[in-house]
């Protein structure tokens, strides 16, 4: 054997071993914290009356309805599509039917799915099911949730397979994932900060998965915890979900009221502004469905978020013509329900003036509102809420683009210009 033969071997067999080695690290940290296939054999979910009406408002909390119920399909029988850059993920059946439901699960392996993100198959779960947040639901909590989701009426209706692309469809693409960005965790109270705060946490760190939507992602999905409610573009959708956090110059909820940040979340609507897009189905779905206490607290948390530096200079102001184009427009289009100064209408239209939801560094959310129409959703607290009529058959792209930059650079707003290369991103 040559020298350069057995140097060669010699090199081959130390890449075999490193990748074996890192094989089993993968594998490794994606079972650490997670009992045997065998531990959960013969459990049941607890009957206990008072847990199933917990857990029916534990799946408001967490608006498993939204994701888990077709167009036009039973409730929580499955079937809608979730669009992602990676491919469609399709949310599965949860009525308890045996065969293509929840039937024939137990308790501890539902709590496994939530908790490790590991069907009962032993499959590795896609995180478009946020198993990255609902990691921190008690245990108790999700038997109260299975509990509930036991007593719903069975469907016969077999899962849709996901149409991902290669290699993301793959288990051992998965298993890599959730070895760099998923890890099992507990939810641990904050023992220097009050009960109000700590429910507020759990409900928005967990069943909430608030950083689904209001956080970016790196460019393999996963959100970065440094940026945690840091505001991002939703994926697919063009709706930007801004920070959550103060400082950033944008939507953060520090300078509103706990009273306002609750009667958003309850009503949709506040003369702040009003949810519209992906948070009205939030709003719809969910917390409207949630407790006084509960909304408070979850506003009481959202207060308490840490400032990041405000990081944006200062727009350039857009030319007069533009301004000018746009303010007619404003007054064509706008000003009956908004107001001449943008003041809003209490109880019906939101200001502009000041609305830091108009003036955020993204005007996506305000360009697709003038497209598309903007429908704050229907609440017990506001069961017929004002929408606006879309505009996107009878203005151009430089209409929409003039109007947009008016309403962000009038009454002492100080948004950036937008551009009808703007208005087309947002379509």
């Amino acid at each position: 054997m040559s020298a350069r033969l057995s140097k060669l071997l010699r090199g081959a067999a130390v890449a075999v071993v490193a990748l074996a080695l890192l094989a089993a690290l993968v594998a490794w940290l994606n079972v650490r914290g997670e009992a045997p296939l065998n531990a959960t054999a013969g459990e049941s979910a607890p009957a206990d009356p008072e847990a199933i009406v917990r857990g029916a408002y534990l799946a408001r909390a967490g608006n498993c309805m939204c994701c888990h119920t077709a167009r036009g399909g039973e409730p929580y029988a499955g079937g809608r599509p979730l669009e992602t850059p990676f491919g469609t993920v399709v949310a599965p059946n949860l009525t308890p039917d045996r065969d293509t439901g929840l039937g024939a699960w137990t308790a501890g392996e539902f709590w496994r799915a939530l908790h490790n993100g590991r069907s009962r198959d032993g499959r590795l779960l896609y995180p478009a099911f946020p198993y990255p947040n609902y990691t921190l639901v008690t245990r108790e909590d999700s038997d109260a949730l299975f509990a509930y989701l036991q007593t719903l009426a069975p469907v016969a209706r077999r899962n849709d397979a996901h149409a991902l692309r290669f290699p993301y469809k793959l288990q051992a693409s998965l298993a890599v994932w959730r070895a760099l960005y998923f890890r099992p965790a507990r939810f641990e109270p904050d023992p220097a900060k009050t009960a109000q705060w700590n429910r507020g946490s759990y409900l928005v760190q967990g069943l909430g998965h608030c950083v689904a939507c209001h956080a970016p992602r790196n460019w393999m999905g996963a959100t970065e915890s440094a940026q945690a409610l840091g505001g991002g573009l939703i994926p697919m959708q063009n709706w930007y979900a801004p920070p959550l956090a103060p400082g950033h110059g944008e939507a953060g909820a520090a300078p509103w009221s706990v009273d306002e940040i609750a009667q958003l979340l309850g009503t949709g609507f506040t003369l702040r502004g009003a949810a519209m897009g992906p948070m009205a189905e939030v709003v719809y779905g969910s917390t409207q469905h949630l407790s006084d206490a509960d909304l408070r607290a979850m506003a009481v948390y959202l207060q308490s978020l840490p400032a990041a530096p405000d990081a944006e200079a200062p727009a350039e102001r857009a030319g007069a013509q533009t301004l000018k184009l746009g303010g007619k427009l404003y007054g064509d289009h706008c000003a009956a329900c908004h107001g001449d100064a943008g003041q809003g209408a209490p109880g019906a239209y939101p200001a502009l003036a000041g609305n830091r939801a108009a003036t955020m560094a993204s005007p996506n959310n305000l360009v697709k509102a003038l497209l598309h129409g903007g429908f704050p959703p229907a609440t017990q607290g506001n069961p017929r809420p004002y929408g606006m009529p879309p505009f996107k058959q009878l203005l151009s792209e430089r209409d929409i683009a003039a109007v947009a930059t008016y309403v962000r650079q009038s009454w002492g707003n100080q948004g950036s210009t937008v551009s009808e290369l703007d208005v087309l991103r947002a379509r």
